[in-house]
């Protein structure tokens, strides 16, 4: 991430999700070495599993391949000017713990050959720590002290999308996909459906507006 980050426009969309991503793998490590985790080893095979989707997303466009669809609206809208920074690193966010942690799980528990609630409070610190840094993320990338003037529509699409929910749902969303794992036809319509719905959430969050008013 350190790398792509050398190589990328600071205002490129993709640039601003990989900065706050890079921030917040670096308060993971940070938890993993103070001993926050109760399993060391499954924190860390979480958090690589977790990354690499991200990754691969990111190397997929490099090749010029198709990313899944949770992450094409930030490749799509990464340079477009209507776009906040604030919306670019919320879409990344929202492809990342949508789409890419639910899957992270199942594939950290095929690893550990393990349930997914053997990993809970591996998750649940990871979700804590995520959320915990939504706030500095948004006060980071807020375009102005006037941003959450109700006249702001900025304010109106933030409202609509919650990373925590988006924390319990990838949870869900793992646990259906471990017990479905003997299913794989159904496992895999149930991926696509959640890697298009996840998408559509990312595209609305990109969604172009105009500059937030001046103060009078």
């Amino acid at each position: 991430m350190r790398a792509l980050d050398a190589t990328l426009h600071p205002r490129d969309g993709v640039a601003v999700f990989n900065r706050v991503y890079l921030a917040v793998t670096e308060a993971v490590d940070r938890y993993v070495d103070s001993g926050a985790f109760a399993d060391r080893h499954a924190a860390i095979t979480l958090d690589v599993r977790f990354a690499q989707r991200y990754l691969d997303a990111v190397g997929a466009v490099a090749e010029e391949r198709r990313p899944p669809a949770c992450w094409r609206p930030l490749f799509q809208f990464r340079r477009h000017p209507g776009v906040r920074p604030l919306q670019f690193a919320l879409a990344g966010i929202n492809a990342h713990i949508g789409h890419d942690l639910a899957l992270a799980v199942v594939d950290t528990c095929r690893t550990l050959d393990c349930a997914p609630a053997e990993l809970e409070d591996e998750f649940d610190t990871v979700g804590d720590l995520l959320v915990s840094l939504e706030e500095r993320i948004r006060d980071d990338l807020m375009p102005g002290p006037d941003l959450l003037q109700i006249v702001d529509p900025l304010t109106h699409l933030l409202g609509s999308w919650s990373l925590e929910r988006a924390r319990d749902a990838a949870w869900t969303a793992a646990r259906a996909l471990w017990a479905l794992r003997e299913l794989p036809d159904i496992a895999e319509e149930f991926t696509e459906h959640l890697d298009t719905a996840v998408g559509l959430a990312g595209r609305m969050l990109l969604t172009p507006l105009a500059e937030p008013p001046l103060r009078s």
